[in-house]
């Protein structure tokens, strides 16, 4: 990993394999805590940033978390997610982030970084957004969120994710714009990959029997209904996703380390579980790209002095309000945490 000067101190939770970590890091950050429940995100992040993730964060005391500037987080998406069903805060997935909520109340670092899925935005008419953002502005932070497409940042996969990002200054931040070339899959894809990568000749002739592709190199893709298309970039990778969900050239499957390129990882990240785990891992992961776009934003952010004027009405209201409003909805969901 690059090394750099030390300036600011910053936690990774929800850390899966470190793609929040990274960017950050290399703009001269500490990383002093990180936290992952997964076993197989902790041997990979482990493997790869020499420390062990803490697990489960639910049983972590916050007074027990070092001071820091920054938190990060890319809270579990699932329970917002088409692919988990959409439940939000009923599934106790979605109110882990109270527990960001309970750190950031304790130890107010300076600013945070929050991602999710892009269906977080209208889940629930819109209301589970609301609640966030009111939550977090509560806390005395000034917030900002946006929705951005990896494909913008130089990726070939049309990943879209909500990110949502806090300062307790009213600084002068604005989201990256993107704008960068996107790379070509034939620099993303493996010449020789082996052979059980290969679907079998019946998934092969299904496939062709439904779609003939423009685009070589290209990445065909089966939705839920069944069904293909093929683009010259790939789908978003997703964890949960059948095993031939995507197919290069609608012949095989994505390798380990394509997955990781895809994601923006480079060739030096060491990949030490196997298959099944790194469809996992990379699907739950971030795109390095778009986080270090927004890393740079927020550290220079930080580096200024105070913005003009400026309310977050225009930020907040980008959502209808709802019939109770934002302070009931915050209470009532509240409520559900401390039910559970």
């Amino acid at each position: 990993m690059k090394k750099t000067k030390r300036t600011f101190k910053f936690i990774d939770l929800f850390a899966g394999i470190g793609g929040i970590r990274i960017p950050f890091q290399e703009l001269g950050g500490e990383c002093v805590f990180s936290s992952d429940w997964d076993s197989d995100s902790q041997k990979t992040y482990e493997a790869n940033f020499g420390e062990r993730p803490i697990g489960d964060i639910t049983k972590i005391n916050e007074d027990n978390i070092p001071s820091h500037d920054i938190l990060l987080a890319g809270f579990p998406c699932q329970a917002f997610s088409i692919i988990g069903k959409g439940k939000g805060f009923q599934d106790t997935r979605g109110t882990l982030f109270f527990d960001i909520e309970r750190i950031l109340r304790a130890k107010q670092p300076r600013a945070f970084l929050l991602e999710n899925v892009k269906q977080l935005r209208g889940h629930d008419g819109g209301r589970t957004l609301q609640v966030i953002l009111e939550s977090l502005k509560n806390l005395g932070y000034f917030v900002h969120w946006k929705v951005l497409n990896a494909l913008d940042f130089g990726l070939p996969q049309k990943r879209e994710r909500i990110y949502i990002v806090g300062f307790l200054n009213d600084v002068d931040f604005k989201f990256p714009t993107g704008g960068i070339p996107m790379t070509p899959l034939s620099e993303i894809l493996e010449k020789d990959a082996p052979k059980e990568f290969y679907a079998s000749d019946r998934i092969l002739q299904k496939r062709r029997e439904k779609h003939t592709s423009k685009h070589n190199p290209g990445i065909w893709h089966e939705n839920k209904g069944g069904n293909v298309s093929s683009y010259p970039y790939s789908c978003a990778l997703r964890s949960g996703a059948s095993y031939n969900y995507l197919l290069v050239n609608g012949e095989r499957r994505l390798t380990p380390r394509e997955c990781l390129r895809l994601m923006g990882f480079d060739d030096s990240y060491k990949i030490v579980c196997n298959y099944q785990q790194m469809r996992k891992l990379t699907g739950n992961s971030v795109c390095v790209p778009v986080i270090r776009a927004i890393a740079q934003e927020m550290i220079a952010a930080l580096e200024q002095k105070k913005r003009p004027a400026q309310t977050q009405a225009a930020e907040l209201n980008q959502l209808q309000p709802f019939a109770d409003g934002p302070a009931s909805a915050t209470r009532e969901l509240v409520g559900v945490k401390g039910r559970e």
